[in-house]
């Protein structure tokens, strides 16, 4: 291939790394994030500008190649655990944001790699993942809800998914869509596209209120005879670019595990010293789970360094890692509470906002048991006959 065929190489401006991008991530959250923790959680508020502060530092961007150094997944995982520490909520979202860029730039498609994925990097353009619906597919949970037509020089697409998040009325998502003949007659194929709010055939729907994180952007979207060309598509067929990226996919999310984990261990150390002397009868106390918890991260940090090995045992062990993530998240929520006592039961506690965000961290796609199916069903695979 010629060079210049070759898309722009991803550019980020300001953009820092290593423990420099964490500082900058610690100090965006425990300032300007953490004054808006508790409108996100109940009352709505989208934290847009301070995502996309988080974005200007190179919190969101981390794990793509760039002219700023090579993808680092690592670096990417903790810089969202610095932010779900303090709010679980925004964790998600940065994860939202990441697994979009990562689809931008595994899509192959030059139109994507180009301004659109420079933007996105930035901050200037905000999107989100709206793969839960098919990665439930492919573990046999559900069957696609978006049907696409064949038609000249793309495809038309119809249907309803139910939660996306981190979206707004200029933002923008990666979706996937059954391929449908003109009669109806499935393909056994799918297309992968970019998903834009704003576009012709797609209409927004509020959804209804959750026991937390308020302020993630979530939304229905619903599609009518929505067209697609080959600008916007990421990947046609579907399985084998997903096979590749899916290892990632679900490594990223374990950031928010980690962070909230972390902010629920701070609880306790909070009120160790008024509280210790009957706290020490309680199970799951602070040192324990700090040890766990380190160890989870070594763990995580081992996995990031080859995000797309595609075997079987790789896949595996980031499912199980997962697992454990979300796992100890809902304990160590569970203890802090536990720990704190009556002032944790209040609704304005960190630690009660903590505990519900943690049921999110073991219930979001793939949940725990989504992770506990495919384990055992990747598992009998391995096994020999």
């Amino acid at each position: 291939m010629n060079p210049a065929d070759l898309p722009p190489q991803l550019h980020l401006d300001g953009a820092l790394r290593g423990d420099a991008l964490l500082a900058a991530v610690r100090e965006i959250a425990q300032g300007p994030l953490a004054a808006q923790v508790e409108a996100i959680d109940r009352t709505g508020y989208y934290p847009c500008a301070e995502l996309q502060q988080l974005a200007a530092v190179g919190a969101m961007s981390a794990h793509l190649d760039s002219t700023a150094g090579p993808a680092d997944y690592g670096l990417a995982i903790r810089a969202m655990a610095e932010a779900s520490r303090v709010c679980g909520a925004t964790g998600f979202m940065m994860w939202c944001q990441a697994v979009c860029g990562l689809y931008l730039q595994q899509s192959g498609n030059p139109t994507l790699m180009g301004d659109v994925l420079q933007r996105h990097a930035s901050g200037a353009g905000m999107g989100g993942t709206a793969l839960s619906n098919p990665m439930k597919s492919y573990a046999q949970i559900e069957s696609l809800l978006l049907k696409a037509t064949p038609v000249e020089g793309g495809y038309l697409v119809n249907g309803t998914l139910p939660w996306v998040s981190n979206l707004g009325p200029d933002h923008y998502c990666g979706a996937i869509a059954a391929v449908v003949e003109a009669d109806g007659a499935a393909s056994q194929r799918e297309v992968m596209f970019l998903l834009r709010c704003d576009a012709p055939g797609v209409e927004m729907r509020e959804c209804p209120s959750f026991s937390a994180m308020e302020g993630t952007g979530t939304y229905a979207l619903r599609l009518k005879d929505h067209f697609i060309g080959t600008a916007d598509t990421m990947a046609d067929p579907t399985r084998p670019f997903i096979a590749r990226i899916r290892a990632a996919f679900v490594m990223l999310q374990c950031g928010m595990a980690v962070g909230i984990t972390q902010g629920a261990i701070d609880s306790m150390w909070a009120v160790e010293a008024q509280l210790g002397h009957v706290n020490q009868f309680l199970e799951d106390r602070p040192d324990a789970l700090q040890a766990e918890l380190d160890a989870l991260t070594a763990r995580v940090m081992q996995l990031a360094q080859t995000p797309f090995d595609t075997s079987t045992d790789f896949f595996i062990d980031v499912l199980d890692a997962r697992a454990h993530g979300a796992e100890l998240c809902l304990r160590a929520a569970q203890s802090a509470l536990m720990h704190q006592g009556a002032r944790g039961y209040l609704m304005s506690s960190d630690v009660q906002r903590r505990v519900r965000e943690s049921h999110f961290v073991a219930i979001v796609t793939p949940a725990i048991k989504h992770l506990r199916k495919e384990i055992a069903r990747l598992s009998t695979e391995e096994m020999p006959a």
